[in-house]
C-alpha cells in the first residue's frame, strides 16, 4: 500500500499493523493503528461499504487504510468478506499479547428508527452470533448479505466472540449504520488501555 491514513507519523507506543492478502480473486491491503484519530482512505470499489468502513475508523478512533481490488464483475462477495479477513489478521497483530487492554466491550448505536447493540469479547475464541433483519436486499451496490460474510472473516482472523443484533430498523441503510457505528463503539471500549490493570493480561488464565 502507498496511502497514508495520517499526516505524521505514528508513536513508538502506539499499536499499529500492515497485512496485505493477494489471492486469484482479491488482493487486499491494510494498514491500521488502533491509537489513531479515526482518519481513513479507504477503496473498495463498493462505495456503501466503504462508507461503512469509514464508520469503524471514525467511531472507533481506529486510522484505518484499506485498498482492495476484486472481481467485482462476478459480484461483491470475494471482496467483502476478503477485507473482513484480511482486517481481522491486521488487529490481531496490532492488538498483541492484549496486555493492559479492557478485553469487552459493548454499544448500543440509534439511527432514526433504528437500534443496534455489538457486544465484542477479545478472548482469541472466534464466534459470531448475528441477528440482523435487513429489510432490503441491496444498499447502494452492496449485498446486505455479506455483512454477515464481513464480520464471520474478522471475527475468525481477529480471534474475538462477537454478538450484533439489530433490535429495531425498517430501513436497510440505517440498519447497516447502526451496526457499523456499535461494532465500532464496542472495539473503541474494549481496545482501550485500562491504567488499572497496568501490564496485566485480562484472563484468570494468564493468556488470551
Amino acid at each position: 500500500m502507498t496511502s497514508q491514513a495520517t499526516a505524521s507519523s505514528p508513536a513508538a507506543t502506539d499499536r499499529v499493523a500492515q497485512v496485505q492478502r493477494d489471492t486469484s480473486e482479491t488482493q487486499i491491503g491494510v494498514r491500521i493503528n488502533l491509537d489513531g484519530t479515526g482518519a481513513a482512505i479507504l477503496s473498495t470499489g463498493i462505495g456503501f461499504f466503504d462508507h461503512m468502513l469509514d464508520q469503524i475508523a471514525r467511531h472507533g478512533l481506529i486510522d484505518l487504510d484499506i485498498l482492495a481490488k476484486g472481481d467485482l464483475h462476478i459480484d461483491g462477495h470475494h471482496t467483502v468478506e476478503d477485507v473482513g479477513i484480511t482486517l481481522g489478521q491486521a488487529f490481531a497483530k496490532a492488538v498483541g499479547d492484549k496486555k493492559g487492554i479492557r478485553r469487552y466491550g459493548h454499544a448500543y448505536v440509534p439511527l432514526d428508527e433504528a437500534l443496534s447493540r455489538v457486544v465484542i469479547d477479545f478472548s482469541g475464541r472466534p464466534g459470531l452470533h448475528m441477528r440482523v433483519p435487513f429489510k432490503s436486499g441491496m444498499v447502494g451496490q452492496f449485498d446486505t448479505q455479506l455483512a454477515f460474510e464481513f464480520f464471520q472473516g474478522f471475527v475468525n482472523h481477529a480471534g474475538v466472540t462477537l454478538h450484533i443484533d439489530n433490535l429495531h430498523g425498517e430501513n436497510a441503510h440505517h440498519q447497516a449504520e447502526t451496526v457499523f457505528k456499535a461494532f465500532a463503539r464496542a472495539l473503541r471500549m474494549a481496545l482501550e488501555r485500562d491504567p488499572r490493570m497496568g501490564d496485566v493480561i485480562p484472563s484468570t488464565k494468564g493468556s488470551l
